[in-house]
């Protein structure tokens, strides 16, 4: 048994990171590992501060250091990817040079307009691996000198069932009432106002279900006072009970280093409106069936017949290939080759 570190921004969460980093925590503890949790804010075993995004004064590095000095290997989730906290990218770096560790790249910073200026992340070291989450990025890695393995998002293929009657019941939304969730954080690349179009024409509910982040609430304001559609800005009692309440999940992110909501609709069994971001591609690749928000008639025609042959298929192609035991065996090879066995 190893003891593996999980160091982030933040953790416990309900944000995409901390969602999988979640997962691997629980597929490590199933490969029989100890993990511990280190992060600037969220649920943390070890709560550090100066990790968090736009903490005012850089971590201190003989605090990073303790947290993980009894890790034999440390997870560092996007805190050394995105240029969210620049200051404590670098502690931890040097606090991580020489010593196993494993990079999980979400968004690397040329990825997004706003940080492609960065250069300097991801940091790299001959005792380092490297995941990222799609192999779009694995390539733009590769470009870079940098060789990573590609590990998709799990996901629990037998989750927990939400109540489909109570949720609506305090969202105040009637039984035949169409419900279309948009499971996200609030924020410019989500494409908020293309996701109310789509249920504008649907003639549905719009419910947003994230919390509004960097800066987008007046944008998110004014685009959900002009909607032609009932809308809904409110958390569910717990993930599960978003899939549970909605009739179908729409998706219509610009960009998405991979895109929780499309797979988890497919575990829970519901349909998806999904835009068609760069790395949607290689999800329907693996065979995933969604609906495109330019040609709805297939989605009502599904809601109006009620067939359950596409949301059998959805859920058997993220078993097949994104299930936590499937992903787990990837990562249990990938710490077999830094020399970490279960």
């Amino acid at each position: 048994m190893a003891t593996v570190a999980i160091v982030s921004f933040r953790l416990g969460l309900t944000d995409g990171v901390s969602v999988v980093a979640g997962r691997w925590a629980t597929i490590l503890q199933r490969l029989g590992h100890r993990v511990l949790t280190v992060a600037g804010e969220g649920s943390a075993d070890r709560p550090v501060p100066g990790l968090e995004i736009g903490a005012a004064e850089r971590p201190d590095a003989g605090d990073v250091a303790a947290a993980l000095a009894d890790a034999d290997l440390v997870i560092v989730e996007n805190l050394c990817t995105i240029p969210l906290n620049l200051p404590a990218a670098r502690v931890l770096a040097g606090v991580l040079a020489g010593r196993p560790a494993v990079l999980h790249h979400h968004d690397p910073p040329w990825q997004r307009e706003r940080f492609a200026h960065v250069s300097e992340l991801p940091p790299d070291d001959p005792a380092w691996g490297h995941v990222t989450i799609n192999r779009l990025t694995e390539r733009e890695m590769a470009e870079r000198g940098i060789n990573a393995t590609t590990i998709y998002n799990p996901f629990e293929v037998d989750p927990p069932q939400g109540d489909r009657h109570e949720t609506r019941r305090r969202l105040g939304v009637a039984p035949s009432e169409l419900l279309v969730a948009h499971p996200v954080r609030a924020i410019a690349r989500k494409d908020i106002p293309r996701a109310l179009q789509v249920c504008e024409d649907l003639g549905a509910t719009y419910w947003l279900t994230g919390p509004t982040e960097e800066g987008y609430e007046k944008e998110l304001e004014r685009t959900l006072d002009g909607a032609a559609c009932r809308v809904l800005h409110r958390p569910a009692p717990s993930p599960a009970d978003i899939y549970a309440a909605a009739d179908a999940i729409v998706f219509t992110s610009t960009w998405e280093g991979f895109g929780n909501p499309p797979v988890e609709a497919a575990v829970h069994r519901r349909p998806a409106i999904v835009s068609h971001y760069p790395v949607a591609a290689e999800l329907r690749a693996l065979g995933f069936q969604w609906f495109d928000p330019d040609d709805l008639d297939p989605l009502r025609t599904h809601l109006a017949t009620g067939d359950q042959t596409l949301l059998d298929h959805n859920r058997q192609v993220a078993e097949q290939h994104l299930s936590m035991a499937a992903i787990g065996t990837q990562i249990a090879d990938l710490l077999a080759d830094m020399g970490i066995h279960t």
